[in-house]
């Protein structure tokens, strides 16, 4: 049976891992005034939208996912021929309307695949599950890695489904937001009261970073820290500290919102990469996807893991 993977674009993993195991994106738009730009995991162009655009205008963004219409289409032009199976892992449902449009879509492409399979000389049915990472960025990319681990292994389709739903409900994301106000003129945006003006006006007067946590399609602060280095190393001491405990794949994924370099220069990321390479966890980098970075903010930190429940501490 071909099995074949499709992601959205917020999912952070380097663009080439995404090349190298042929997963099929989902793209999102991105608009800031007159300026748009389909984000397709070029590393390149999010960095030159970045240095451009979003640090001056990023709160004003409009980010559209990819339609009902548009997934259906992908589907029926290419992918029912392509593959025989084909799981669909959305960004959480709670934070991207990805989820509803690719579950929406799904009827049309059960109902209307069959014609398209036979003309290309394919008799056997084809199917399609939609599956909700329940995550976000870094932590979206934990069951992407995990699912072509599985599909290049050779098993089948109801066990990488089983894997999937279950690494769903077990995995982490802890984001560092580096700047509250645009944090909070984001999630304002998109309706979300969940960042206040006084709590911004007072973490940017004290140089106050949150540490964000996104579990089962919730987030949630879980940490206040003083100074974006401290807030970073805090957050790679911490998953450092998972690693070593054990994690439910062998995966660690990190996003940030720059450069590389950058990110690889802030305090604790050594330590952390050693911890990886001592535990035999492989460590994936990227730059963050530009869906995220205009959401969350130039310099964000995303790390992404699968555990048992457990304390950020």
């Amino acid at each position: 049976m071909r099995i074949g993977l499709v992601v959205d674009s917020a999912c952070d993993l380097p663009g080439q891992y995404f090349r190298d195991h042929a997963i099929t994106l989902l793209p999102v738009t991105v608009n800031i005034g007159e300026d748009v730009l389909v984000d397709m995991r070029n590393e390149q162009e999010t960095l030159q939208f970045l240095q451009s655009h979003i640090a001056e205008r990023g709160a004003e963004a409009e980010t559209s996912a990819f339609s009902v219409q548009q997934i259906r289409e992908l589907f029926l032009g290419r992918l029912v021929i392509d593959y025989d199976y084909v799981f669909c892992l959305t960004t959480t449902r709670t934070r991207s309307p990805i989820h509803e449009n690719a579950t929406q879509a799904s009827f049309a492409i059960l109902n209307e695949y069959r014609p398209i399979r036979a003309a290309a000389g394919h008799d056997t049915p084809f199917a399609l599950r939609v599956v909700d990472s329940q995550n976000v960025f870094a932590g979206q990319g934990v069951g992407a890695v995990e699912a072509v681990r599985l599909i290049e292994g050779g098993e089948g389709a109801a066990k990488i489904r089983a894997r999937l739903e279950y690494l769903a409900l077990h995995t982490h994301a802890y984001m560092v937001a580096p700047d509250l106000h645009y944090l909070r003129a984001r999630v304002r945006k998109r309706g979300d009261r969940s960042v206040s003006l006084m709590s911004a006006t007072l973490g940017s007067a004290l140089d106050i970073k949150p540490i964000l946590h996104c579990n089962r399609g919730e987030t949630g602060p879980v940490a206040k820290v003083k100074g974006l280095g401290n807030a970073c190393e805090r957050l790679f001491r911490f998953a450092g500290e998972r690693v070593r405990a054990g994690l439910l794949t062998p995966t660690l994924c990190l996003g940030y919102g720059g450069e590389l370099a950058e990110m690889r220069a802030l305090p604790g990321y050594e330590d952390l990469r050693e911890a990886c390479a001592a535990h035999n966890v492989e460590l994936f980098e990227t730059v963050m996807g530009l869906t995220g970075m205009v959401n969350v903010g130039k310099g964000a930190l995303v790390a992404g893991f699968a555990a048992e429940p457990h304390t950020f501490s």
